[in-house]
């Protein structure tokens, strides 16, 4: 960071440039300094429907690595500065060009924390179940009344966007591990949905992981409330109220009971809490993982309602879950027939995995599972192949998409066919492009695209052909 800009206020700068606009995280931040009236411009690697709305909201976005790209507007560094994302490399031209021409750089994350300050923060961490825990948390608060704003990993479609404006100090933020961005924040109360080793070419080992956890757990303020999984192991700190939650163990502070599968895979439960049980609710979406992460939303509202001295009405609270609509991405049908059902799912670790079919086989017992999987990094699938067959195994058949690179370069030896070799269920590779033929040609059921990387891109065409079947 360059000193002499360093201590200026954000609120001197009339221009931000965004490195990696197009992240799911980067453009709600982009989104929230358009709002506040900034000139916002950013580079991205490929065009989406991210990018293009931005676009349409008043960003320039371009698409080119060069420096010439750079609208000159924001090329003096007493007038823009740069918020960044790990994910661009650091001998990208523009960040070279950021970096020596002494402008104030900053992380996605630390701008984050700087935005966070004086809110009442709600954080939700974990490898897996974070992204529609924070946003169920956000909608919670705009529909019980308790107000505030969010920054969301993935598009809510309750609110049709990744940001929430609202009255109120209340932020949701998700937190993520990735780069040890969650330890930028000290939340009010903070959830911890899972520790799992994941992002091993960030971390190294399992056990650097849960040492990241523990420390963003001891940056909860003094007398807030962390909210964990049951059998998450990891450092606790002293000083605040610790609770435990869960599906279904009544070992644990927060747990739902009464449970019953509706039509659809939707459910019906209650939620046992220590100051008492919320009755009858029934939740917008399907999946009994979701249950789970409806359990930890209520406990960071009832927690942060008791510490706050507001009554959290449940009344509203029944309505505000049964109206809530999931995130893109998250359990997202496209076809829902008794002869053809197809989703699609961001799930792209072994547990989420496992998770998601698991609560598919539930919500459709007796019907074929077809798992259509898109590994997302070379590194992730070089160390957790083994597991990805497992998970994978449970579903029918499967049908693995070439690895989604991100970030990085290909590994020798390191590919879909890898994971292949260890699934127990028939399976197959199939080009991104092809899969819509090919899975209308195949004897189809209940049918879910899972991955991180752009699969989705194929969904509408999936569906076109699938519909066909129902």
């Amino acid at each position: 960071m360059n000193n002499t800009y360093k201590n200026k206020k954000m609120k001197h700068y009339p221009n931000i440039y965004f490195l990696g606009i197009g992240g799911i995280g980067m453009s709600a931040l982009a989104r929230y300094f358009l709002h506040e009236g900034r000139k916002v411009a950013g580079y991205d690697r490929t065009e989406t429907p991210l990018t293009r709305a931005l676009q349409a909201e008043g960003a320039e976005v371009t698409y080119e690595d060069e420096v010439d790209a750079i609208p000159e507007a924001f090329r003096n560094p007493a007038t823009t500065m740069v918020v960044f994302t790990p994910a661009v490399p650091q001998d990208h031209p523009q960040m070279t060009f950021f970096r020596e021409g002494g402008f104030l750089m900053e992380k996605r994350s630390q701008m984050l924390g700087h935005l966070s300050e004086g809110k009442y923060v709600m954080a939700v961490a974990g490898t897996h179940g974070k992204t529609t825990t924070s946003t169920m948390i956000a909608w919670l608060n705009a529909a019980t009344d308790m107000g505030g704003n969010a920054f969301l990993g993935g598009i809510s479609k309750n609110f049709n966007g990744n940001m929430v404006l609202g009255e109120g100090n209340r932020l949701a933020v998700e937190a993520d591990e990735f780069d040890r961005s969650f330890l930028r924040l000290n939340p009010d109360v903070a959830v911890i949905t899972s520790v799992a080793a994941d992002h091993l070419d960030i971390y190294g080992t399992f056990e650097a992981v849960v040492e990241a956890f523990g420390q963003f757990a001891a940056l909860i303020k003094k007398g807030g409330d962390l909210i964990i999984k049951q059998g998450v192991d990891i450092p606790l700190p002293e000083g605040i109220d610790i609770w435990r939650y869960s599906y279904d163990d009544e070992k644990s502070d927060f747990y739902a009971t009464n449970i019953a599968l509706q039509q659809g895979g939707y459910y019906r439960f209650d939620i046992v809490t220590p100051f008492g049980i919320l009755k009858n609710l029934t939740l917008g979406i399907p999946g009994w993982v979701n249950v789970e992460n409806c359990v930890a939303a209520v406990a960071s509202m009832v927690c942060a309602a008791r510490k706050r001295g507001e009554e959290l009405s449940e009344v509203k609270l029944q309505t505000a879950l049964e109206k809530f609509s999931g995130v893109k991405r998250r359990f997202e049908f496209y076809v829902n027939t008794p002869r053809q059902v197809y989703m699609d799912d961001y799930a792209h670790h072994p547990e989420e995995l496992e998770a998601t079919i698991t609560s598919v086989k539930r919500m459709f017992p007796a019907r074929r599972l077809t798992a259509v999987f898109q590994p997302h990094l070379y590194t992730r699938t070089r160390d957790l192949y083994r597991e990805f067959a497992a998970a994978l195994s449970l579903a029918d058949e499967v049908v693995l998409v070439p690895i989604y690179p991100a970030r990085e370069e290909p590994i020798e030896g390191i590919c879909s066919e890898l994971i292949g070799e260890y699934v127990t269920a028939p399976w197959h590779i199939c080009e991104r492009e092809n899969l819509a033929d090919d899975l209308y040609s195949m004897p189809t059921d209940v049918v879910v695209t899972f991955g991180a990387g752009n699969i989705d891109v194929y969904c509408e065409a999936i569906a076109a052909e699938l519909i066909k079947k129902a």
